[in-house]
């Protein structure tokens, strides 16, 4: 049997980590590993607690989710951060997101959803809906400087990783890309794990954020 996935849990109000604690280890691939009611006390104990993917509240004292992702996610071999909000549209979630979280979700999510999501930043892939996809593009149009199309991570691209990138960039999924492109599926997943290497970029997060600010999208 394949070790558990190792998650903890950073939220400042105890009752909401209880509930995620008893909802992860009834899972028989999942166990909680430690917890945390702030973002400075994640960052001390995530120094010295392995884990794989962290569940990271935005809005705590002392150290909110986006300061605590950006030191977590900037150290080596650095867990995967899914960033739980409240709010759909939740500024601080986006930066936490520019700062390295794996993608974000809702407090309100269905327990099999949340799950899921652990499950699959763990993977490697991120967790943002098409549609939060979109409205993180508009958010990031209100507040971000001036594009710059020459940026340097796009230089080394193909005409065809350019189109892919431009095509993540507008929330689009693999299968909507394939259709786009009249290429099978296989072909685009290659593209875009391709984009990642190149890029420099975690995932597909990224791979958006990145789209927008050179100018592409």
């Amino acid at each position: 049997m394949s070790e558990s996935i190792r998650v903890f849990l950073v939220d400042d109000q105890q009752m909401v980590r209880a509930g995620f604690r008893m909802l992860v280890d009834s899972q028989p691939d999942l166990t909680v590993v430690g917890e945390a009611g702030d973002g400075r006390e994640a960052v001390d104990r995530l120094a010295v607690t392995g884990c794989d993917v962290v569940l990271m509240d935005v809005r705590m004292p002392v150290l909110d989710g986006v300061g605590a992702t950006a030191l977590v996610t900037a150290r080596p071999d650095a867990p995967r951060v899914l960033v739980l909000t409240t709010f759909d549209l939740d500024e601080h979630a986006f930066a936490a997101i520019r700062a390295g979280a794996a993608g974000f979700l809702l407090k309100d999510a269905a327990p099999d959803d949340l799950l899921a999501a652990i499950r699959t930043v763990h993977a490697g892939d991120a967790v943002v809906a098409p549609s939060t996809t979109r409205r993180l593009l508009d958010h990031v149009a209100a507040s971000a400087p001036a594009p710059v199309v020459d940026d340097r991570r796009l230089r080394e691209l193909t005409d065809r990783e350019r189109q892919v990138l431009v095509l993540v960039g507008r929330g689009r999924s693999n299968h909507e890309i394939a259709a786009d492109l009249v290429v099978a599926e296989a072909t685009v997943k290659t593209h875009v794990s391709r984009l990642l290497a190149k890029t420099g970029s975690r995932d597909r997060v990224q791979l958006v954020v990145l789209a927008f600010e050179s100018g592409l999208v």
